[in-house]
């Protein structure tokens, strides 16, 4: 009787990862960071394969499951095309609600959380203010600190630049888009100004 043949079992493959050593990414809760290891841990008594992740401006260090980290909302630093949007969206004009503070003060910090460079920069272009208009409270100021160095750090990673350029170059964004709408504005009242035959030479 001729025996069975064994077949040569198959060699497990690891899933291919998202992120590699050296990486910037972007972790919803906590903005920019570098991969800076991929090991091995037991936990539970499974060997679980994680990302060691250093974010230097909370001077911390996260340790995300490989399997887990698309779930996690953990991502590749934008593209281009959304750099160039997230700009975009500063120069726009601010879009305050007419709601309770608490209430926009929850969907800033949900904005901010949420790890979209887009949404990002609408906080930054909605509680920026400029020297002529009104001081912001405390907890304004904290909110657009925060949106503001999340828009930098990731301006600065996409641009391979320091922080210091990349939140001029965003800062300057605001101010010449403010000017703008200033001028416009100005402009605009002017012109409702003299079509009420204000200011206008009698006939």
């Amino acid at each position: 009787m001729a025996t069975k043949k064994k077949t040569p079992a198959k060699k497990k493959t690891s899933k291919k990862l998202s992120f590699k050593v050296g990486q910037h990414i972007v972790y919803p809760a906590h903005g920019v960071g570098l991969v800076i290891g991929i090991e091995k841990e037991i936990i539970a008594g499974f060997d679980i394969e994680v990302y060691v992740v250093k974010f230097d401006q909370d001077k911390m260090t996260l340790r995300v499951p490989t399997a887990k980290a698309d779930t996690s909302g953990m991502r590749a630093l934008s593209n281009e095309l959304v750099l160039k949007d997230s700009f975009t969206t500063l120069k726009g004009r601010a879009r305050i609600k007419r709601t309770m503070w608490s209430r926009r003060a929850q969907e800033y910090e949900a904005k901010i959380n949420s790890g979209d460079l887009i949404l990002v920069s609408e906080v930054v272009r909605d509680l920026h203010r400029t020297d002529t208009q009104p001081e912001q409270s405390y907890s304004e100021r904290q909110l657009y600190e925060r949106a503001l160095d999340r828009m930098v750090r990731e301006v600065a990673a996409i641009k391979k630049t320091d922080h210091g350029p990349a939140m001029d170059e965003v800062l300057e964004t605001l101010s010449k888009a403010r000017s703008r709408q200033a001028a416009k504005a100005a402009k605009e009242a002017e012109a409702n100004k003299n079509d009420n035959g204000e200011d206008t030479a009698a006939a």
